[in-house]
């Protein structure tokens, strides 16, 4: 096992890998008592070699793997990449690119929605993977062998993993279709949280623009002091107690004493003094600046049958493709195509278009009928032709 503590062995090794096809790339890291991630492992594979980088260890110049990553001849292989390269991003100020995510490909080759790692391991692999490691700290040292085994596994499987599925996708002449996909993971703003958007995470029952704008500035507040700070941001105030705040909107000691699940520490103390700062600040907000609620519009008369029979040309659709419904087609999509004309939908662009867009524009002209045939006990969809109709 190859465990690479030095910056000279780390240059050797990814030298080596600089003529390769293709790496698989995986990270172990803590974020339980921080806001951000602290990475801890790095373990990269190949189809000849594999190898665990200690981030941890003194002095080691991270600065060869880096490279490595930016090496736009080389495909970067993850399985479900959005926080691992969320940290490499915070890293390193760039996305590795070309990337190829398993989870992804997985859910274009029929193997189902969000599949783990080691379910493809087991289907495409035929291995048990043993994931008594899974848990542990990664940030102690020295980590045994079980643990070094566990983490090398994550990489050197993924590497047949991803040969696997790669060529299932070149069968089907599906492999482009994850490029849409592709675009989504290397946009930066899939990886930067935005203050000002932190309260859409929270849960409530509001439906008060006004309520809803304190909330907004007191989940930006928060944010912001939980990345200064580098703690959870539930470390700070926890989502219930943020949302009573918001709804009684203190202005004065007294006010925030009162409400429900107020400790003293809190309200007697600093952030108790910043929070009534926020309040206040956000009742100065004029009501055209308000948070503004979508407006759930029900479908036009005629639409919802519509509607309902996209969604079971979506699932049958899905069955007989093994693309994952959401893959294909959101409930949103499917309500707004009900109702509108609209070719800028997603349904009606690259593989999509052909898998789904096509027949469900059919649908609506009533070009496409859905029926039951007995014989078969079976859902089945047939082109009418308006010709002859």
């Amino acid at each position: 096992m190859k465990l690479i503590n030095t910056t000279n062995a780390l240059q050797d090794f990814c030298t080596s890998l600089q003529g390769h096809e293709f790496i698989t790339v995986d990270l172990e890291f803590l974020r339980e008592k921080t806001y951000y991630a602290h990475l801890c492992l790095i373990q990269v594979g190949a189809i000849d070699d594999a190898a665990i980088i200690d981030p941890l260890a003194p002095d080691l110049d991270l600065s060869p793997f880096f490279a490595l990553l930016h090496n736009p001849q080389i495909t970067k292989v993850f399985h479900s990449c959005r926080q691992d390269i969320e940290i490499l991003y915070k890293l390193t100020g760039f996305i590795p690119e070309p990337l190829f995510d398993t989870q992804i490909a997985a859910m274009v080759c029929g193997y189902g929605d969000s599949v783990s790692y080691e379910t493809l391991v087991k289907k495409i692999c035929n291995i048990e993977l043993d994931k008594t490691s899974r848990l542990s700290n990664w940030s102690l040292r020295p980590l045994d062998e079980n643990q070094l085994h566990y983490a090398l596994s994550d990489v050197t499987h993924l590497v047949n993993v991803y040969l696997g599925l790669k060529q299932q996708l070149q069968e089907n002449k599906r492999l482009h279709w994850l490029d849409e996909e592709a675009k989504l993971l290397t946009k930066p703003e899939t990886y930067v949280v935005s203050p000002h958007d932190a309260w859409l995470k929270i849960r409530h029952r509001s439906h008060s623009p006004k309520m809803l704008t304190v909330l907004r500035e007191l989940a930006a507040w928060r944010e912001e002091r939980a990345q200064r700070k580098d703690v959870p941001r539930q470390n700070i105030i926890k989502d219930d107690l943020l949302v009573n705040i918001a709804a009684l909107c203190p202005t004065t000691k007294e006010e925030l004493e009162q409400v429900r699940g107020m400790r003293k520490e809190i309200s007697g103390g600093k952030l108790g003094t910043e929070i009534l700062e926020v309040t206040q600040t956000a009742l100065q907000i004029s009501p055209e600046n308000y948070v503004k609620l979508p407006k759930d519009k029900p479908l036009p008369q005629g639409s919802s049958g519509l509607y309902e029979l996209l969604k079971l040309l979506l699932k049958l659709v899905s069955q007989e493709s093994g693309v994952v419904a959401k893959l294909i087609a959101s409930e949103e999509e499917l309500k707004r195509f009900s109702a509108h004309d609209d070719n800028s939908l997603p349904i009606f662009k690259g593989w999509r278009k052909e898998l789904f867009g096509k027949q469900a524009l059919e649908l609506k002209n009533g070009q496409l009928s859905i029926s039951y045939d007995c014989a078969k006990h079976a859902i089945k969809i047939s082109h009418i032709d308006t010709a002859q109709a």
